[in-house]
């Protein structure tokens, strides 16, 4: 099989790695990459938001299957092109995508599914967001409803810092994606991620996972896009996983089906559990990122068969195997992440790293420059490690972030702490 994935991060550079485990994958192409992923495979410079070349560029290169691993393309239609043009297309369609590009949508299919989830309230203006603040008080959520890369949620401590982000958000801090916001009840619990592949029909659960999304060590300091995490989620017991499957998997799936847009892809499914109850805090359409790098770290070469039949709607057929073990990521970003960083620092040592089934250090935000591995972005390196337990893992993923020469370079030393 000839294979093409789409984007640039430490999630495309696991699901490349996964994809060439698999023996069927004769020729693979990522477009466009990046500096670790130019060493396992081609890269392309094609701009991954139009269809239309990306549907060129597939034909020209007798694509068999299109993995698209970014939430941008998706929302901006490429899946659909793709369909339309005869591919195989792992990913949701524009319609589908809704579930993440849109807060209110995904809140809405939410009410009509009956699947629990936060109270909230809609608003397009700051003054009537700001009332419903003063009215519901603090602790609370404000979610910017499109697309912001991951940083557009802030839990407000007080009614003050409420009303900062509101006017923040229509202030267009956040640009196109706060034009409209949606403000939820803060809800308590342990979070967790749960990750279902869905045909159109049927629901197949592939894993879970735990991010720390917080900056700093004991989960301080602003929210940023992960910086680390680890598989299996520990308080994702058998019972509460089917409880997700059964009262807001399911019957969401449902209601896409109902409204005649079947969705097709990975569901991210975010989760806030209090005494053994899930409920919904977000749908991502996509794999989380770096969630994303420790569940293809434990299933491997697999992980084709499965976004195959995903894709080709065979999924009945499927199955999961998962080895009895553990996986832990950590996050090396660039010194001021998530505020301003530097880019163009040198990162000495990776070609010393092991890499094999138990150790993989995928690259999120760099580029080569005359022969050097280079920073390009704010999260920069992804440490990950198997083991037979959490500890194992962690210990293994922590020797591979203490091997990296990278001044200019930052972690946390706790991923995994609640879990340990």
């Amino acid at each position: 099989m000839n294979i093409l994935i789409l984007g640039s991060g430490g999630r495309e550079h696991a699901l490349a790695w996964a994809t060439l485990q698999n023996p069927k994958c004769d020729k693979l192409i990522v477009a466009p990459g990046n500096a670790g992923i130019a060493q396992i495979a081609e890269c392309a410079s094609i701009n991954t938001e139009d269809g239309g070349a990306v549907s060129e560029f597939a034909s020209e290169n007798n694509i068999d299957l299109i993995i698209i691993g970014p939430e941008a393309p998706l929302a901006a239609g490429v899946a659909d092109t793709l369909r339309e043009a005869g591919f195989a297309v792992f990913g949701p369609s524009a319609a589908a995508a809704r579930l993440e590009a849109s807060k209110s949508f995904t809140k809405e299919i939410c009410d009509a599914a009956n699947a629990p989830t936060a109270s909230y309230g809609h608003f397009t203006d700051a003054e009537a967001a700001k009332a419903h603040v003063r009215e519901q008080g603090a602790p609370i959520v404000v979610k910017a409803d499109g697309l912001a890369a991951g940083k557009g949620v802030i839990i407000a401590e007080t009614v003050a810092q409420a009303e900062e982000a509101i006017d923040d958000m229509f202030g267009g801090g956040f640009g196109a994606a706060g034009a409209e916001v949606v403000i939820e009840e803060f809800m308590t619990g342990e979070e967790a991620s749960f990750f279902v592949l869905v045909d159109g029909e049927v629901c197949l659960p592939v894993g879970t996972a735990q991010d720390h999304k917080r900056v700093g060590d004991g989960d301080t300091g602003p929210n940023t896009g992960g910086m680390g995490a680890y598989s299996p989620a520990p308080i994702m017991t058998d019972e509460v996983t089917q409880k997700a499957l059964d009262e807001i998997v399911r019957p969401t799936m449902a209601e896409m089906v109902r409204r005649g847009t079947p969705y097709q892809g990975v569901l991210y499914v975010g989760l806030m559990i209090e005494n053994g109850q899930p409920r919904l805090v977000e749908y991502n359409v996509r794999f989380g990122d770096p969630e994303c790098q420790v569940l293809m770290l434990r299933l491997g070469g697999q992980a084709l068969d499965l976004m195959q039949a995903c894709a080709e709607g065979r999924l009945a057929d499927a199955q999961v195997t998962w080895a009895d073990d553990h996986a832990m990521t950590v996050v090396l970003a660039a010194q001021g992440y998530p505020g301003a960083y530097e880019k163009g620092s040198e990162i000495k040592g990776l070609d010393k790293l092991p890499e094999d089934s138990a150790h993989m250090t995928f690259h999120a935000g760099t580029t080569a420059v005359d022969g050097k591995i280079t920073a390009t972005g704010g999260r920069v390196l992804n440490a990950t490690a198997r083991g037979a337990t959490l500890a194992e893992a962690q210990e293994r993923a922590y020797a591979l972030v203490d091997a990296i020469d990278w001044p200019q370079g930052f972690c946390r030393r706790d991923i995994g702490w609640r879990a340990l």
